[in-house]
């Protein structure tokens, strides 16, 4: 079975965190390093360019050593260099590096003077207080090692970004109640909007004098002060999610929201930049020898090495350096430019709102349209519609058009693929609808051949018009379905059909990888809720982020256009 981007990307990470346990060259760490994020933003199938015997020296990074490394995983589906890797390494010495502040030259002091390969291993080292006799740890490190052990054993997955949205907003209600406090801003993965978060990092500014961290420590949710000082404390809250709050200097709030906001590797990018020019970029601001230059605000960190301001959403190091000094960054799409919802639910079948409520909702958000998509009758739908009910249905919706102004609400159904790659209702019938919405609900394992095959072909019948969350992937519950993701897009591109961005936020399906996968095939996209209620309409914004951090535009998503001009788009070449 051929491996997919991501899990070489895996294997190319993994080689350079060993490598450099093993103490190897720098150069050669960084090289796979570099090119696992080179392949993490490549939109082709490896092993499809592998099989078409292309010139992988042509992407950027890759030399003849790397490019010969990826065809062997893509004919063995494993590199021998890191097999033997393993066989130099204890097996479970890696997850060491879940560990906060234990990267590989310190997870190497481990495996060397401590003889530690695993994390039950460090926790037994660390309890007997072993580690603080190395001059590298000490008591501090000692006991923070011990209480990231238990944070990882009692938190386990990452949590969803939002569910971290409401554990941020109650924190920056309260910390914005106090007298004296003045900037707050939430910095992190969670400003970056990755689909789920591991910790808060926030950043005030405060009145001289304001009793900053007395106030911060009293939240009402805190379980444990993990550590305090005059600028800084680190909470863990009752959820279990540990929060880091700092307090930075007004001329220092730019600078610093920039570095906590991160990815790492963006910010090394641009400091290696500020290196160029002469300049010292860090939490403190920008510095030209002993004297700040500037770090007021984010843009004059990015003006200070000629670059325009960077969305947060794109700061990955995935080529929005680049992009900037080209001065083609994308404009983000905006929640403003939605103009309406294209799957939604009724009561008809398992949704809880009515046809008139979802569509008042809608009207209500100013929307031009709604998209109702009721269930066809699946067998793990008792409730879906067959051809009577959805002809019923499709009367229902005529009516409340024809009595109600504002916003149209379209025929549609959320039609299930059969494990054949049919679906289940008939043409005659699809043929009434503005729209189908098409997705696979069952039999989510097959295999990866099979799986593909199976969207193929339904994408062969001509009143297939949208794939709905097309992995199938519920976020830290399901993965995703093995797809060549790759040869569905090309068949969408191909066939006019279009790809949904799965607002739920149990799904955020596409991923932002794949988001911009499609837009380098040319194939346009839907942001759709998936309501069931007219509540979930304000996931909106959640699909809206997932679209951002994919680099999408409004020009590459459907439901940004006016009703005729959506319905042209979604007439069949």
């Amino acid at each position: 079975m051929p491996l997919h981007n991501t899990e070489i990307v895996d294997i190319f990470n993994e080689m350079g965190d060993l490598l450099e346990i093993e103490g190897a060259n720098a150069f050669r760490v960084r090289a796979y390093r570099n090119a696992a994020l080179t392949l993490a933003a490549l939109p082709q199938s490896l092993a499809d360019m592998v099989a078409r015997g292309e010139d992988l020296t042509e992407l950027p990074g890759i030399g003849e050593d790397l490019a010969g490394k990826i065809r062997e995983i893509v004919r063995s589906g494993q590199l021998q260099a890191l097999e033997d890797l393993h066989a130099r390494m204890p097996p479970h010495l890696r997850e060491l590096l879940r560990i906060p502040g234990l990267g590989p030259k310190r997870v190497r002091i481990l495996r060397d003077d401590f003889g530690i390969g695993s994390i039950p291993e460090l926790k037994t080292a660390a309890e007997k207080k072993l580690i603080r006799t190395h001059a590298g740890f000490g008591e501090k490190s000692e006991q923070k090692i011990l209480a990231e052990i238990a944070r990882l054993q009692g938190a386990g997955t990452r949590v969803k970004w939002i569910v971290a949205e409401e554990i941020a907003n109650s924190l920056v209600k309260y910390l914005r109640a106090q007298d004296g406090i003045r900037d707050v801003e939430v910095a992190g993965s969670f400003r970056r909007r990755k689909e789920t978060v591991g910790d808060l990092d926030i950043l005030i500014t405060a009145d001289e004098g304001t009793a900053v961290m007395d106030h911060c420590v009293a939240f009402d949710e805190v379980v444990n002060v993990l550590g305090r000082g005059p600028t800084k404390c680190s909470l863990r809250l009752h959820s279990g999610l540990q929060v880091d709050i700092r307090l930075v200097p007004k001329e220092s709030f730019g600078a610093a929201l920039h570095y906590f906001t991160g990815s790492k590797a963006h910010n090394i990018a641009v400091r290696r930049m500020g290196v160029s020019r002469n300049l010292k970029i860090s939490e403190y601001g920008v510095f030209k020898g002993d004297r700040q230059i500037a770090g007021a605000t984010e843009a004059e960190v990015y003006a200070q090495v000629g670059l325009p301001y960077i969305e947060p959403e794109l700061r990955e190091d995935a080529g929005e350096i680049l992009a900037a000094q080209e001065g083609c960054l994308p404009r983000l799409i905006t929640l403003e430019e939605i103009r309406g919802d294209l799957h939604c639910h009724t009561t008809a079948s398992d949704g809880r709102s009515t046809l008139a409520a979802m569509a008042a909702a809608a009207g209500a958000r100013g929307y031009e349209y709604l998209a109702i998509c009721d269930h066809s009758r699946r067998l793990t739908m008792a409730h879906g519609l067959d051809a009577k009910r959805l002809r019923e249905q499709i009367h229902r919706i005529d009516r409340l058009n024809a009595t109600r102004r504002g916003v149209t609400i379209l025929k549609s159904c959320e039609v299930d693929i059969l494990e054949d790659g049919s679906l289940d209702l008939p043409d005659d019938i699809l043929r009434e609808l503005d729209l189908t919405v098409c997705s696979i609900h069952y039999k989510l394992d097959l295999p990866p051949a099979q799986q593909t095959a199976r969207i193929l072909r339904a994408m062969d019948n001509p009143f297939f018009r949208i794939l709905a969350h097309p992995t199938g992937r519920l976020i830290n519950q399901r993965l995703p379905s093995d797809l060549d993701m790759g040869k569905i897009m090309r068949a969408a591109a191909d066939r006019g059909c279009c790809l949904e961005v799965n607002a739920q936020p149990d799904r955020l399906d596409l991923s932002d990888i794949h988001c911009r996968m499609a837009r380098e095939f040319g194939v346009k996209l839907v942001i759709s809720t998936d309501a069931h209620r007219t509540t979930d309409l304000d996931y909106m914004r959640l699909g809206v982020a997932q679209a951002r951090r994919g680099w999408l535009e409004a020009k590459d998503i459907l439901n940004t256009r006016p009703l005729a001009e959506l319905k042209k788009f979604l007439q069949r070449r």
